[in-house]
């Protein structure tokens, strides 16, 4: 699944609260030669090498620029009518401009960009001192990706007025005082208005660079030296560094969480809530102030080679603006991001007077340290190693089945997915490859015997892609297990990253790297998980919205195909089961009240979703609320973890540190209807398959 990189949720706010004021106009930003000679050579690359080649011309050119100008303005609130009539004049010249290495027109729609930021966010901080009427009906559009952009300055006021309105009511009805409203969202404006002096010519490039590949294909992506890192870190879930995740909250960057083990940790001189506000490098070198600095520059420049020494002047959580602060010195190693790697758990379900244990491996990706592996280190980091232990630790359980949870893993390495798939299958074929010669080849499994034998669940939702969609199609292809959940995402192409530095021979990084479609994948019977996805062997309920999140909401997505199935013998006959585990499904969670409330939320949910506006009226937006609640009362449900929809207006970096990580832990503690269910459809599975093979016995 596609990684996104959005604007507008890319930066956290910072600078000192007269920087923008101070500052004037935002600065005009331009192209870098390397930048547009890495745009001229990615689309030489991509004509020559993607999948499905599509040409760069006036078609592509009047692609590019619809998809750059949505991802500045997804719902049409920054520019107006005029802005975007002036852009379109030059929406076939994209394709010349790229051949000719020339980066002015993204760069000069960039520049009335920061300016129109500037001008709505000075203009919603001025509304704040007027008084605001809630006794009149009027709606405030929700969705506005479709509408027509504002004709004029005074439309756009008017749409800027009702956007202001409904944040300042939003914060009244979770009881907010008019002046803590108006000092909250004077803030958030003010964050927004000065992001417009931080961006850099690298920030427009990569978002340039990002609407010409999804241009091409959904899931073709160029990557700029930071995503490029972020996306090494994410495969290998290592990284050096201190061990601290960090978020930039009232102007400072805050220690929000300690890994555990690493060398911020370790040391006892960091806690969450301290504040950084200088960095300097080794022993001896000199401190810089990084109050008001990007938090990604802080991260890279906290970031380094391990062994290596990084000061930072720190400002406990409990000091106010001038207290005093303390250097401390850390030593950077190698932090390990267990938090993204594979983790078991065993649930004990009940029927009757039986009790079965079923062991949980949650997979939130499919890892591998590449460039570990390709020196040949033993030990090196893998999805598919790790989960190997962790059957190992659950055989030594004996737990009587094992569910996969696949939910929301976008996909990884596809060495991985097939080396998870012989863990349950053993040898033989799990994947087929079809590349852009329509050569198909058969990517198989060597493994000489499985290492789990027992019964087997998978659960997957709209948020599994790529890679857990290969292996949830082999176990269902195989007969091995059942598949339960939602539809999956339904991404049923390879990509590959070329380090386009090295195409051009360049010495030293500059140029970034492309990850291309290459081929498609297909599964054993023949089919492929292409647009489709995997259609779960059971159903259960889910919060996506099937019609915005997938693989068939993109515009471009390739078609659905086959080819000839693989040469491969089914290990069971899990279709011979599935009605009986229907009925027992069924009839379970028919009785199951926190299963009928987790259904009853996410039609509501779905109800909200669908709603196009939002009233402005109080009395209106209150009787709203108190339906709600008396829906939550009628049902005799405190909130216990599941997402009623209750609202306190604020953004996240708004709230208090402590309050925001009680709300984070609230989550990760709330029941877990979906995979208790799932648990209990494996239990059945295994209850099902021993009297089946007592009966075979007999």
């Amino acid at each position: 699944m596609r990684m996104k990189y959005g604007f507008l949720c890319l930066f956290l706010a910072f600078a000192s609260s007269a920087y923008a004021l101070e500052a004037g106009s935002p600065p005009v930003l331009t192209p870098l030669p390397q930048q547009a000679q890495a745009a001229h050579l990615t689309a030489q690359f991509l004509q020559r090498f993607h999948y499905k080649p599509v040409p760069l011309d006036d078609v592509l050119s009047a692609r590019i620029m619809n998809r750059f100008i949505k991802s500045l303005d997804p719902d049409r609130l920054i520019f107006l009518q005029s802005d975007i009539d002036k852009f379109m004049a030059g929406s076939t010249k994209i394709d010349d401009a790229i051949n000719q290495e020339d980066l002015n027109i993204p760069f000069s729609i960039f520049n009335v960009y920061e300016q129109r930021v500037v001008d709505r966010m000075t203009y919603a901080r001025s509304l704040l001192n007027q008084k605001l009427d809630f006794a009149t009906k009027e709606d405030y559009a929700l969705l506005r990706d479709k509408e027509p952009w504002p004709q004029t300055e005074a439309e756009s006021n008017d749409l800027w007025r009702k956007r202001v309105k409904n944040d300042w009511l939003r914060l009244k009805l979770a009881g907010k005082d008019d002046a803590a409203i108006r000092d909250t969202l004077d803030k958030r404006y003010e964050n927004s208005l000065e992001r417009a002096y931080k961006y850099k010519s690298d920030d427009v490039f990569q978002t340039f660079m990002d609407a010409y590949t999804t241009s091409v294909d959904p899931h073709t992506d160029y990557f700029g030296a930071t995503a490029s890192a972020e996306f090494d870190i994410s495969m290998k879930l290592s990284l050096v560094g201190i061990g601290a995740v960090l978020q930039e909250r009232d102007d400072y960057t805050t220690i929000r969480e300690l890994v555990a083990g690493g060398p911020a940790q370790l040391s006892g001189k960091l806690a969450v809530g301290d504040r950084i506000i200088g960095v300097g490098q080794g022993e001896n070198g000199p401190i810089k102030e990084v109050v008001g600095t990007r938090l990604d520059e802080i991260v890279q420049m906290i970031r380094g080679a391990k062994g290596s020494v990084v000061r930072l002047d720190i400002l406990p959580a409990d000091a106010g603006p001038d207290g005093k602060h303390h250097v401390i010195s850390l030593v950077r190693d190698k932090i390990s991001l267990d938090k993204q790697a594979a983790k078991q758990t065993i649930l004990s379900v009940k029927d009757g007077n039986t009790t079965r244990r079923i062991g949980v491996i949650t997979l939130p990706a499919f890892y591998e340290d590449f460039e570990a592996r390709r020196k040949g280190d033993k030990d090196y980091r893998s999805a598919s190693r790790d989960v190997a232990k962790l059957l190992g630790e659950l055989k030594q359980e004996k737990v009587d089945g094992v569910l996969i949870d696949l939910r929301n893993n976008g996909g990884g390495s596809l060495a991985e997915a097939i080396d998870l798939t012989g863990l349950f299958v053993g040898k033989g074929p799990v994947v087929q490859q079809r590349d852009a010669g329509g050569e198909v080849e058969v990517e198989s499994d060597d493994l000489a015997a499985p290492a789990w034998t027992g019964p087997v669940g998978v659960l997957i939702n709209r948020g599994s892609a790529s890679a857990s969609e290969i292996f949830a199609a082999a176990i269902q292809d195989y007969g091995r297990g059942v598949i339960i959940g939602e539809p999956s995402f339904g991404k049923g192409t390879v990509q590959t990253v070329v380090n386009l530095d090295q195409v051009a021979h360049n010495q030293k990084p500059k140029f970034g790297e492309l990850k291309l479609t290459v081929a498609q994948f297909f599964r054993v019977n023949g089919g492929t998980t292409q647009l489709r996805g995997v259609t779960p062997d059971i159903s259960l309920p889910g919060l996506a919205d099937l019609k915005t999140f997938g693989e068939s909401s993109y515009d471009n997505a390739l078609p659905w195909t086959q080819v000839k199935p693989a040469n491969y013998k089914p290990w069971g006959d899990i279709q011979a089961l599935l009605p009986q585990l229907q009925g027992r499904h069924d009839a379970r969670v028919k009785d199951d009240p926190e299963y009928q409330r987790f259904v009853e939320d996410v039609i509501t949910l779905k109800e909200q979703r669908d709603k196009k506006v939002i009233s402005l009226n109080e009395t209106e937006r209150r009787n709203e609320l108190t339906a709600q609640a008396n829906r939550i009362k009628a049902r005799g449900q405190a909130n216990d973890g599941i997402d009623t929809g209750e609202d306190d207006g604020l953004q996240a970096n708004e709230r208090s540190l402590s309050a925001d990580i009680a709300i984070e832990k609230a989550r990760k503690n709330a029941k877990d209807i979906l995979q208790n269910e799932a648990a209990s459809i494996v239990a059945d599975e295994a209850d099902l398959q021993t009297g089946t093979s007592r009966a075979a016995a007999k």
